[in-house]
């Protein structure tokens, strides 16, 4: 054992030369340990051999310390090794590779692929990272069954995913199928529970070797699919996403409806002529224990006049024909109810297409109370009182509308709109005043201050 010891130490001395390519004084001090302590010394006398007994004695407690020395390095190296080898086991196993490569892989392997859509600034993607995915349940299914990625939706290829699916919330979670296919998509944090519930919806068999529309064009009609279907195409494909809620609807007639079904039917409910519509009808009484017998009849007159509202409106020409909207719609909810509805369309439609005059008497009307609106709300329709009229009673009001923004909580954007009212309406000292909040306020935030100051230039 102490020949092996011995030997490691020499070639040490032999493959470690200095910078200079020649042996340093340390390594050319253990081959002189070495020398002494594996030469028997036989034709010495006894006098010197006693003499160099003692040298080997020394030579040999210097090379058990050194070896030890080097055990200790070495034995800490495989310690941190071992540990790097550990931790990079103990979450998902995502790919590095390309978009493009990862799709084949999952192909090849019939698999789907699991897509962690992260931005680097993104609190909750963190928590992700750090609480969910080293789980052992979960980085054990998620490894088991699908080919997982991760890409930061700010960079790289990044980017055009985010574009090409539609991402807008982080974190959002993908499941692809080999052809680039949307399986399942959801956002948010989540717990271990509800993160294996999803991974496991999507790890359907079905969904292995079908697409969602190839399964709704083969008559699909498993309610958990038709649901995710709903979800996956909502804003992507609205009208594929309509027809699946109304099959949806149709295989839960004698279910009880949820909050969420209720959300749904009414984000795929636009006219009476649809097929969700006889669901509303059928289901009133289920539905009005859910929002209201009031509320149910606003929605319910909402889209009885939405038909009429479409065909009021000259899209070509961005003309509202009032007379045949009021004779069509007031029948149905009464005079005030058509007003306001008209009133509403016209708030939304004519900034489109750049008609602000009629824009403006409409605002004036649909806001006229404005304690029923958010502030929010109100603070747009100032902002666009602000850029396009010179009528001092508008004005006057989107001041108003305004200060109910600011006095809930003042930002860089509210304060500028104020400030920019005030300058209109010839209020040059709170103009100064709230511009110079504005200025101070977006350079606190690190945003853009160059609309406040110009206004500012301005108001010397």
């Amino acid at each position: 054992m102490k020949l092996l010891r011995y030997s490691y130490l020499l070639s040490q001395a032999v493959y470690f030369p200095n910078k200079k390519g020649l042996l340093s004084w340390n390594y050319l001090f253990d081959i002189t340990a070495c020398f002494f302590l594996f030469n028997d010394f036989d034709e010495t006398t006894v006098s010197k051999k006693n003499e160099l007994k003692s040298v080997q004695v020394f030579f040999y407690i210097y090379l058990r310390i050194k070896f030890f020395l080097h055990m200790k390095k070495l034995f800490s190296f495989l310690i941190l090794f071992i540990s790097v080898l550990i931790f990079s086991q103990e979450t998902i196993d995502f790919q590095t590779s390309s978009f493009q490569d990862i799709l084949a892989k999952a192909k090849k392997e019939k698999k789907l692929v699991f897509i962690d859509a992260y931005a680097s600034w993104c609190g909750p993607c963190k928590l992700m990272e750090k609480n969910i995915f080293p789980l052992p349940a979960v980085k054990e299914y998620y490894n088991a069954n699908f080919v997982n990625a991760r890409f930061d939706m700010e960079k790289g290829e990044g980017r055009d995913l985010a574009a090409r699916y539609g991402i807008r919330s982080y974190p959002s979670f993908l499941f692809l199928n080999g052809d680039g296919e949307v399986v399942l998509q959801n956002y948010g944090y989540m717990g271990e529970a509800d993160f294996l519930t999803i991974a496991r919806e999507a790890n359907d068999p079905k969904l292995r070797t079908a697409s969602y529309k190839e399964l709704f064009e083969k008559g699909e009609r498993d309610p958990e699919i038709l649901l995710n279907m709903m979800r996956v195409y909502a804003t992507s494909d609205y009208d594929l996403a309509k027809k699946v809620s109304e099959r949806y609807f149709e295989v839960k007639k004698d279910t009880p409806l949820t909050k969420d079904d209720l959300g749904l039917l009414l984000y795929f409910l636009k006219s009476p002529q649809d097929a969700n519509y006889k669901t509303f009808v059928a289901k009133k009484a289920e539905i009005e224990k859910l929002m209201s017998p009031d509320i149910y009849e606003q929605f319910d007159a909402n889209i009885k006049i939405s038909k009429i509202l479409e065909s009021a409106l000259d899209l070509k020409t961005g003309v509202i024909n009032d007379a045949y909207f009021y004779e069509n719609a007031t029948p149905l909810i009464g005079k005030v109810n058509a007003e306001t509805a008209l009133n509403r369309m016209k708030v939304l439609f004519y900034p489109t297409v750049n008609k602000y005059a009629e824009y403006e008497t409409a605002a004036l009307q649909y806001y006229n109370v404005s304690e029923d609106f958010d502030t929010e709300e109100l603070l747009k329709a100032a902002w666009i009182l602000s850029e396009h009229s010179s009528n001092l009673p508008a004005l006057k009001k989107a001041e108003e509308w305004a200060e109910k923004s600011v006095m809930k909580s003042e930002t860089a954007e509210n304060t500028y709109i104020l400030a920019k009212l005030y300058s209109k309406t010839g209020n040059m000292a709170n103009a100064k005043m709230y511009a110079e909040i504005s200025r101070n306020l977006a350079e606190s935030q690190g945003k853009d201050a160059t609309m406040a100051t110009q206004l500012l230039k301005t108001l010397k």
